[in-house]
């Protein structure tokens, strides 16, 4: 009963380099994404055993399971394209005579300006601690943006806030080029943002209804 499955890489392994090697790109995405999917899948064979057997004793392991698989995939998924080349467009800052001046208007916004709000995320995701991400979401109740802090790849995230912008600060995304600086990598990241892609999630964002009222 598999149902979510590898998508492909809007881009070859070398594509960013040299922010990110294809080495990197190759692994991460076809060994480390892969078993995020392969768990995903797996967990809900075993819960739809569960429920066929009316057998809960390992329920509350099962549901841990699939937030934890299922979140590294949603992750990954939108981290392959929020980055692009630099000579086809990656990296700078969002601006409104290259299409994404709704994106720029919202960043200044929600955070005074974009060397502030860059400086948040990047202090955001190279300090997470131990394995996760840093995260620019789309928070519905106010209508704002807003920087988080994600442990593994599900803990500590507003509920019902919609990721647009990922940092991956996981080791496997950055350790065989840049060792332990993971904060050189997220600074590195910043060359290869895909403004475009981020624009399009913030609008698609915007569009969906808030669960509760403001």
């Amino acid at each position: 009963m598999a149902i979510y499955t590898l998508p492909e890489l809007p881009y070859d392994y070398a594509a960013l380099e040299p922010v990110i090697s294809p080495e990197i790109i190759e692994l991460h995405h076809d060994k480390h994404h892969a078993a995020y999917v392969k768990g995903a899948n797996d967990t809900l064979e075993q819960l739809a055993e569960a429920r066929e057997k009316d057998a809960w004793g390992a329920v509350n392991g099962l549901e841990k399971n699939l937030a934890f698989h299922l979140s590294g995939h949603i992750l990954h998924s939108i981290y392959w394209h929020n980055m692009d080349s630099p000579k086809d467009g990656g990296g700078g800052e969002p601006l409104a005579a290259d299409g994404v001046g709704d994106l720029a208007d919202a960043i200044t916004e929600s955070f005074g300006s974009f060397a502030r709000f860059k400086a948040q995320l990047t202090k955001a995701a190279a300090t997470t601690q131990g394995s996760g991400w840093g995260v620019l979401a789309y928070e519905p109740v106010s209508g704002r943006l807003i920087v988080e802090q994600v442990y593994d790849h599900q803990g500590n995230v507003g509920q019902g806030s919609v990721p647009i912008l990922v940092f991956d600060a996981w080791e496997h995304a950055f350790y065989l080029q840049y060792k332990n600086q993971k904060v050189d990598f997220i600074e590195a990241m910043w060359q290869v943002v895909n403004w475009q892609d981020v624009s399009r999630r913030y609008a698609d964002a915007q569009g969906r209804t808030p669960l509760i009222g403001g």
